[in-house]
């Protein structure tokens, strides 16, 4: 019997419902690996439904269509590499999230995830049934133990694989993406292998899923922590892991180290790939978004053009009498960096009208709000008008300083089919603009720094919806906002928190009852990039009506 083993893995991207098309790529890296002679190709959790299902999965139609063809798979692969494969499995009435092991044209096991993850994004309990604790499978020499993600992130399940003969761990896993997750994932399993004494394998699914990017990353473990192998973040990737047996226990090889990504361009690369996925996966070749001049607008158009390419990108100006002729110039000026398609289009004359048609009505009023949120709404109007004459998707390009608070339109600016900053503070947009300008990546499609003007960094934020408005007439500086955000959304704090870290009262109590009354308009809100373990949607869900205060 040969001392080694080779296990191929494959960090690819699923998309949720595509069962032919990801039984399509299966198939593709399964012949990839039986060129190289691997002994076992290995893919995701649940990816052969795609991550994160939700209730799709509990269709019983869609459940036997999922078995069907991992059996079909298992059918078509009778000679080569073994297959170990996600997906769900029925029995007995109860639904598992499990891990299927085909070889030699039949499905030889099947393992079902006993911890079910119940936080954050994840609601796997209402979806699964626990399974038991399964032992270790065997392919050709090795016996090999697979906690299925979340398994993996307990000790039990590890420990029970080690004492019943597990000689390798693999662990699939459909874990998304937050800012420095990957430090966690490894010093986990760092736990694992130091408690098992076992090489470990960690394969990630990568690509976006609605307001979730999975950042991939996988890599192996030698006995005692050694990091042998990394794979890239947030890009597919194949490949082959080589151990070698010695004294009776295995060991990985060392492969190709792919660099770590620092937080700036981790955010910056999911929400590319969250966008570019988001319109891919729903059938979008191309975007539209209503340019201001401002910060928040030209980050996104910036991420429109890296990740679909500048030709697939409209930008559209509508300016008000209320228009600095510094924004204008900001905006034509970023349009022309970015190489997309730049149009000018007034709300002026539309503006006039509406309030003709509402001055009988509105007669004996002073202007307020109100006729600063028509302005806001036009534009919606008019953006969506183009998206839907030229099929273009538009972008809404709200911060969550801004989501935050309410300090957007409902049916105006937040009109839109997706939102890439939507999980980025205001002071954390200025930093990720400052970064962009500075690196450029091949998997960027602008080629470039300096893409954003400084002017639009620089100059003070503003609306402009009245005559000399800014942001801070309305709201506390954008590094006190943020600040008590932080303490209040990030950290479910109190007021006395925020107090206690040199925020003032005012400020606090302020901000904490904005963010409780607005909770409504996020509930219409589009989706956007998760980028940390509190975005809005799955990770904070709050009542809309909601009396309580501190």
């Amino acid at each position: 019997m040969s001392d080694q083993f080779k296990i191929t893995l494959a960090q690819l991207n699923a998309t949720v419902g595509d069962l032919k098309g990801n039984a399509d790529k299966v198939m593709k890296a399964w012949v990839k690996a039986r060129d190289e002679y691997s002994n076992i190709i290995a893919f995701p959790e649940l990816f052969i439904t795609g991550y994160n299902p939700q209730d799709l999965i509990l269709k019983p139609a869609f459940q036997k269509a999922s078995y069907d063809i991992i059996k079909k798979i298992a059918d078509d692969c009778v000679e080569g590499p073994a297959i170990a494969l996600g997906g769900p499995f029925c029995e007995a009435g109860k639904l598992y999230n499990a891990y299927y092991i085909l070889a030699q044209g039949k499905i030889q096991a099947i393992i079902r995830k006993h911890h079910l993850p119940n936080q954050e994004v994840f609601d796997e309990v209402r979806l699964f049934s626990s399974g038991t604790v399964d032992g270790p499978f065997q392919v050709d020499q090795m016996r090999i133990g697979s906690p299925i993600c979340e398994d993996a992130w307990h000790t039990d399940i590890v420990e029970t694989l080690a004492e019943t003969g597990a000689q390798t761990l693999l662990v699939p896993n459909g874990s998304p993406y937050y800012r420095g997750k990957t430090d966690v994932r490894q010093n986990v399993m760092v736990s694992r292998v130091v408690e098992s004494g076992l090489p470990l394998v960690y394969l990630n699914l990568v690509g976006g899923q609605d307001d979730q990017v999975f950042d991939g990353g996988s890599f192996v473990l030698n006995p005692g922590g050694e990091l042998v192998l990394q794979m890239p973040q947030f890009e597919e990737n194949i490949a082959t892991c080589v151990f070698n047996k010695s004294n009776g226990s295995w060991k990985a090889e060392t492969g190709h180290k792919s660099r770590i990504l620092d937080a700036l361009e981790s955010d910056y690369f999911a929400m590319v790939i969250g966008l570019r996925d988001y319109c891919k996966k729903a059938g979008f070749d191309k975007v539209v978004i209503g340019l201001s001049g401002g910060v928040d607008s030209a980050l996104v158009a910036t991420i429109a053009a890296d990740a679909l390419g500048p030709e697939s990108v409209r930008a559209v100006m509508l300016p008000s009498e209320y228009t600095s002729r510094g924004s204008l110039d900001d905006a034509a000026e970023l349009s022309k960096n970015l190489k997309c398609r730049y149009d000018h289009l007034s709300i002026e004359d539309g503006r006039v009208a509406i309030s003709e048609t509402l001055s009988d009505l509105f007669k004996g009023t002073k202007p307020d709000l109100t006729e600063e949120n028509i302005q806001s709404r036009l534009r919606g109007l008019l953006l969506m008008a183009i998206s839907n004459k030229f099929g273009e998707m538009l972008l809404t390009t709200g911060n969550k300083s801004e989501v935050s608070v309410g300090y957007a339109t409902i049916y105006g600016d937040m009109a839109g089919g997706y939102n890439p900053i939507k999980d980025l503070y205001k002071t954390r947009v200025f930093d990720i603009c400052r970064w962009r300008n500075e690196n450029n990546r091949p998997w960027m499609k602008v080629s470039g720094l300096d893409v954003i003007p400084v002017n639009i960094i620089e100059k003070p934020p503003s609306a402009e919806l009245r005559p000399d408005q800014k942001d801070s007439d309305s709201l506390p500086d954008y590094f006190v906002l943020d600040g008590i955000l932080k303490i209040l959304v990030d950290e479910d704090g109190t007021v006395e928190d925020c107090t206690n870290s040199g925020f003032t009262k005012e400020d606090a109590q302020r901000v904490q009852r904005l963010l409780f009354i607005n909770e409504y308009k996020r509930y219409q809100s589009a989706p956007g990039t998760r980028l940390s373990k509190r975005a809005f949607w799955l990770d904070r869900r709050y009542p809309i009506v909601n009396r309580w205060s501190e």
